[in-house]
């Protein structure tokens, strides 16, 4: 094999992870690179899809909570833990009455797409991260971008090594607003939307 001898690099090494422009680091990131060197367990946010019909729904909320094992926190302090609380919840979401659900057949589809009615999401810890904690993060996160706009409710896994809250958000507010979660976002918050 014969490198070219004119001088000019075959490979040319550089960082991804270079300074911008003005070669400092922000507040921000100097606080992400900390936690990260002190290995900070961070809450990881995963969407995991949602219901389109009251009846998945409901059959969501049976299985986080474990068919009535597990105590169901919403988003106005109540825990719920018997089958009648549970679907009294999800007629007191009024699931039925989403506008979205009802729109009309676009990009000359014959029929409509079907439209979430909840998003799904489920907020994890590394172990040994105490379940309590994790449940807080959620707790924090879901009152900052959910509240007195979208109706929510959680549940805290503890099966696992590692704790888990899996949050059920309804997917449009008593306003008629939708909300648009990308998966792809890291930080949930920045992809979310109304309109």
């Amino acid at each position: 094999m014969r490198l070219p001898s004119d001088g000019r690099p075959m490979l040319e090494v550089f960082s991804l992870g270079r300074l911008g422009p003005s070669g400092r680091f922000t507040p921000a990131q100097i606080e992400q690179i900390q936690r990260t060197v002190r290995r900070v367990p961070e809450v990881m946010v995963k969407v995991t899809g949602g219901g389109t019909k009251a009846g998945a729904v409901a059959a969501h909320f049976a299985y986080i909570s474990r068919k009535g094992e597990l105590t169901i926190e919403t988003d106005e302090g109540d825990r719920i833990a018997d089958r009648d609380a549970k679907k009294a919840l999800i007629r007191d979401w009024h699931l039925e009455l989403s506008a979205g659900q009802y729109r009309a057949p676009r990009d000359g589809r014959a029929t409509a797409r079907k439209t979430k009615l909840v998003h799904n999401i489920v907020f994890s810890m590394p172990s040994p991260t105490p379940p309590e904690k994790v449940l807080s993060a959620a707790r924090k996160f879901a009152r900052e971008k959910f509240a007195l706009q979208h109706r929510y409710a959680m549940v805290l896994h503890t099966d696992r090594p590692h704790p888990h809250v899996h949050m059920v958000v309804k997917a449009e507010s008593e306003k008629g607003q939708r909300l648009h979660i990308d998966k792809q976002c890291c930080a949930l918050g920045a992809k979310t939307s109304h309109n």
